[in-house]
């Protein structure tokens, strides 16, 4: 299996779903803190695991998987900030790669300057900046704290938000299994607006 065989398999979130539950919560702790792991699939990988949990489809309490999900999201989150502390100095002169683009790290600087600390809630909900965002909280040398209440409260409303979610359609229309493929082109319509819209103010600034 060659790399990008690898990542077409590592992007899919109904493959990742179908390994079980530590496949999941492996991929929400990359996802939110290695600065390689940005194409991982998030949002939609996450209402999709409450989906398939509430029609049955995954064989796991609701409880289990949100506390391993929350705990998955932020362990990761703490780990992108530690790299960002030690670290992210090599990363702010790294060039461009197939797994990093700078273009990346600069629109979650643009972000941050625009939200401040709240950024680390409210950029949960948004590809790319989600993966960046603890990283460069670490490099600014956010205070500890401050830093581990935003992740908290972050990962918290994320993971509660869109399993949850899931979980309530899985429930209540268990149909919506079969139109699995509407939600991800949903979830990705969601995703490449925010990521152009992001980066035109960013060129435009």
């Amino acid at each position: 299996m060659d790399i990008s065989e690898i990542i077409k398999y590592l992007s899919d979130s109904k493959e990742i779903i179908g390994a079980g539950l530590f496949a999941i919560t492996f991929v929400v702790y990359a996802e939110n803190g290695l600065f390689f792991a940005f194409f991982l699939p998030g949002d939609y990988l996450l209402f999709l695991t409450g989906v398939f949990v509430g029609t049955g489809f995954l064989k796991y309490a609701i409880g289990t998987v949100l506390l391993y999900l929350f705990v998955a999201a932020v362990l990761g989150s703490l780990t992108g900030f530690l790299f960002g502390r030690f670290f992210g100095s090599n990363l702010e002169n790294k060039k461009d790669t197939w797994y990093f683009k700078q273009k990346h790290l600069d629109s979650t600087r643009d972000f941050f300057e625009k939200h401040g600390s709240q950024a680390l809630i409210i950029c949960r909900f948004l590809p790319y900046i989600r993966t960046f965002a603890p990283i460069l909280a670490g490099i600014s040398r956010m205070n500890y704290p401050k830093y581990l209440f935003y992740n908290v409260v972050g990962g918290a409303v994320w993971v509660g938000s869109l399993v949850g979610g899931g979980y309530y359609f899985g429930v209540e229309f268990p149909w919506i299994i079969n139109y699995v493929h509407y939600v991800i082109f949903f979830f990705l319509a969601i995703t490449t607006f925010t990521v152009v819209k992001g980066y035109l103010n960013f060129r435009n600034k």
